[in-house]
């Protein structure tokens, strides 16, 4: 048994290659040469490589191929030099895996053939197994062999998200059928939370074991809640998912969208690295979440459309607000917007690089 593995299997550490890296130092809030920069959707629909490679394969069949896989994970690597690289995947996958009809349809997003909204359609969600995603435990091997010193991260959807999709039965604007039974079967809505937690677990579990340096859990729709609900009805699921890879010794960030509300609970729920959209400026971003938590973000994805002027003056206002952090990950408050000139992205990076340089 290796330094890394605990008796389980399961790492005690991120891997050695990658352990002194920038961003790995960040988010232990330790000293760093440079603020680390990554983007979320880095590996995407802004790159004409990526246009390329995936042109006439679906979304799902593309998260399913290790060869594909890891040609799109490198390519923001090698374009932009970011300090880190996000596993290129989708957060239904580890829902299509364990056998729910749902695909994702160009220009709408995941879509669920049968809603989940009933006691008896539970039965539906079984446990998820590393044999079910054995392509995701080989497109990590062939990574991190790539990647040497950068660091790899993993990721899931958080449970509250992948609740409302499969409720919904896709995208919702208004999360009515997802309200409506978190209100009015509150213990069904419990029971669907702590099932998609353990699905969302082994899921997690799969891509340390196969040698993910961070993982981040995506809550894309929480901030549709409000703090009391956030705190009776999804921090606990959210607290299983994180407590059951503290043991990793990989750090933990947990992402939202519109979360200005919810920093300190997201925060409490577990995570090491909090993200923070481009609505919350850091330092006051830093006053909610308290202490002992370094944060990820926060630039306007939609600042990159401006002047190269533009673009440093609002990364030097991120930037300052930072100053003071223990730990600062440079990030959007959001994905890559698809039309993003991919040069702004690159010019980005050496920016706030040479900006931070100490």
């Amino acid at each position: 048994m290796s330094a890394n593995d605990s008796p389980s299997g399961q790492r005690t550490q991120p891997p050695a290659q990658t352990y002194d890296s920038p961003f790995l130092k960040a988010c232990r809030r330790e000293p760093v040469p440079h603020t680390p920069v990554w983007f979320m959707r880095q590996a995407g629909r802004s790159l004409p490589e990526y246009l390329k490679v995936r042109e006439g394969i679906p979304m799902l069949e593309s998260c399913m191929r290790p060869e594909l896989v890891t040609e799109i994970t490198l390519q923001p690597v090698r374009r932009h030099k970011v300090d880190a690289a996000i596993f290129f995947s989708d957060i239904v996958v580890p829902l299509k895996a364990i056998g729910i009809d749902l695909d994702i349809k160009p220009g709408v997003g995941p879509v669920v053939a049968e809603p989940i909204r009933t006691r008896a359609d539970l039965d539906r969600l079984r446990d998820l197994t590393p044999d079910d995603v054995s392509y995701v435990t080989e497109a990590i091997g062939m990574l991190t062999g790539e990647l040497g010193s950068t660091p790899l991260i993993g990721f899931a959807g958080a449970p509250f998200t992948l609740a409302s999709y499969l409720v919904e039965g896709g995208p919702s604007r208004n999360h009515e059928h997802t309200k409506a039974l978190m209100y009015g079967d509150p213990q069904l809505w419990a029971d669907l939370l702590d099932r998609l937690a353990e699905i969302t677990s082994a899921f997690l579990k799969v891509q340390i074991e196969a040698g993910v340096s961070a993982v981040q859990l995506f809550d894309s729709w929480v901030g549709a809640l409000a703090p009391a609900d956030y705190r009776r009805s999804v921090m606990p699921a959210s607290t299983k998912v994180f407590d059951a890879v503290a043991s990793s010794g990989v750090p933990r960030i947990h992402f939202g969208v519109g979360t200005g509300e919810l920093l300190g609970l997201m925060g409490e729920a577990g995570a090491d690295v909090v993200g923070v959209d481009w609505r919350v400026p850091l330092d006051e971003a830093a006053r909610r979440v308290g202490p002992g938590k370094a944060l990820q973000g926060n630039l306007d994805p939609a600042v990159l459309f401006s002047t190269r002027e533009a673009v440093e003056a609002r990364t030097d206002e991120v930037l300052a607000a930072a100053k003071g952090l223990d730990g600062h990950v440079f990030n959007l408050g959001h994905g890559v917007l698809p039309t993003t000139d991919p040069d702004a992205l690159t010019r980005l990076v050496e920016y706030v690089h040479t900006r931070t340089a100490v």
